[in-house]
């Protein structure tokens, strides 16, 4: 099994904003959902999935166990309450969402729980977030490579994060890039802008172009309508190498997301 391609994240959308976020992308043929526990819209997202009618199989859902759910006591417990709010028997993907500040809950034991919850079916697949090289390491020596599906990382034209991106792709682990707009930062660029504009496209159609070219997976989040509709079209778009060694140019190592006593020591 692999990571579907496109998706719709609902990263700091709350209430009836990620309500009607998940609505409308459903309705536009979105298929692909990512939340996360500590976004604390589960439940919002279960109430749009549920009211819009889509067979669960049609649909990839995501959420992440937050650190500190990480015991063995409590990682299965809290997925199970994911699973309520998000009213389905199943994930299709959990993920562990950042590592444990300061290691206090070994790398061996939340993911021995986070496949033993795979291995009773609360999960299909599983994997990780946020981890360097070093922990995808430990997570490899604790449950096997076969069993990471993904490691979820911030990923976007300003930080391409290559080192913890080939030693993945060695592995067989899918990249799923976060962030992969820089919060519309690279919008802005001339770089991408110029392409858009060669390609009558949009440099958001570009940068997401770009990102599923290189093989990683992307769930971008949206509140308009218009942008929803647009982000999809980006699927449907190719660059040359020309265009893609041009983006591979822009990388400045600019990390945007690095909490602080959570992060780990990046590579």
């Amino acid at each position: 099994m692999s990571i579907p391609a496109f998706g719709l994240g609902t990263f700091r959308l709350q209430g009836q904003v990620v309500i009607d976020s998940v609505s409308t992308g459903l309705e536009l043929g979105y298929r692909v959902i990512d939340t996360a526990q500590i976004y604390e819209n589960e439940a919002e997202v279960g109430q749009a999935i549920a009211a819009s009618g889509v067979p669960r199989q049609e649909l990839f859902i995501t959420s992440k166990i937050w650190v500190a759910n990480f015991a063995k006591d409590r990682l299965i417990d809290s997925l199970k309450q994911s699973l309520r709010n998000l009213q389905t028997d199943y994930l299709d993907l959990t993920l562990i969402h950042w590592p444990s500040p300061e290691d206090q809950v070994p790398v061996e034991e939340f993911m021995g729980a986070l496949l033993e919850a795979k291995n009773i079916g609360l999960t299909r697949q599983i994997g990780v977030s946020n981890f360097t090289v070093d922990l995808m390491k430990q997570a490899i020596a604790a449950v096997g490579a076969e069993n990471i599906a993904t490691n979820q990382i911030e990923l976007h034209p300003y930080l391409q994060n290559r080192k913890v991106v080939e030693f993945a792709q060695s592995q067989g682990i899918q990249i799923t890039s976060y962030m992969t707009l820089a919060y519309g930062e690279v919008l802005k660029d001339p770089v991408i802008q110029q392409i858009a504009e060669r390609l009558q496209a949009t440099p958001a159609h570009v940068t997401l172009a770009w990102a599923m070219q290189l093989g990683y997976a992307v769930i971008p989040s949206s509140t308009k309508r218009a942008n929803l509709e647009s982000n999809l079209q980006a699927c449907a778009l190719t660059l040359s190498d020309a265009d893609m060694a041009l983006i591979a140019g822009l990388d400045r190592g600019q990390r945007l997301t690095s909490p602080k006593g959570i992060a780990p020591q990046w590579d």
